[in-house]
This record gives C-alpha cells, structure tokens and sequence, in this order.
C-alpha cells in the first residue's frame, strides 16, 4: 500500500490549494479515505474524511467551511480543497486509508505552508 500526497506549496494567507492524492496496492473503491496533517512539534490530526462511495463526509471544526474533501473512484484519487487558508493550517499533510483514523498512510505526504 502506497499513498502519494500532491499539491502542497507556499500560500498567503487567504489563498487556496489543492492536494490530490494516488494510492496504489489497494481496491480504492472499496475504502473510506481521510486526510490528516502534522505540524511541527504537534500530533498528527485528522482534517477530514470521506466515505468509499464519496457521500458521506468529516471536517474538523477548525475548517470547516473553508475545505473540502471529495474523490473519484474512476481516477482512483482522493481530493483536498483549501480555500482562506490560515497560518495554522500549516503542516505536512498526508493522506489515510479509513474514516476515522489519525494516522497516515503508507507514502509521501505534502508540506502545506500558509505565510506572508
């Protein structure tokens, strides 16, 4: 199992990324996927998750409204939409195999860093 973060970069603050991730050595159809970072000197934390069949979705209070998970199962990609991002928003974010895990996946996550 391998799961390929994409997308980070520098931002200001208010601006809008978006991360992809690609997993590979697993029927991604069949999986809940999730989103979850870590800043520096902190935890790893869930930010958000989306059901196998993409109807069903979790945001953590501090973004909601501002991100959005989705995924298509055709290109067997999961996305995260960021939009006003804040500076503590920044940190390295992975992407996860499962609804209600904290911890990353497999693979290469994506440093997200929000400054001016």
């Amino acid at each position: 199992v391998q799961l390929q973060a994409s997308g980070g970069g520098l931002v200001q603050p208010g601006g809008s990324l978006r991360l992809s991730c690609v997993p590979s050595g697993f029927t991604f159809s069949n999986y809940a996927m999730a989103w979850v970072r870590r800043a520096q000197g902190k935890g790893f934390e869930r930010v958000s998750s989306i059901t196998s069949g993409g109807t069903v979705q979790m945001y953590r209070d501090s973004v909601k409204g501002r991100f959005t998970i989705s995924r298509d199962n055709v290109k067997n990609t999961v996305y995260l939409q960021m939009h006003n991002l804040k500076p503590e928003d920044t940190a390295m974010y992975y992407c996860a195999r499962g609804f209600d895990t904290d911890a990353p996946g497999p693979g290469q996550g994506t440093q997200v860093t929000v400054s001016s």
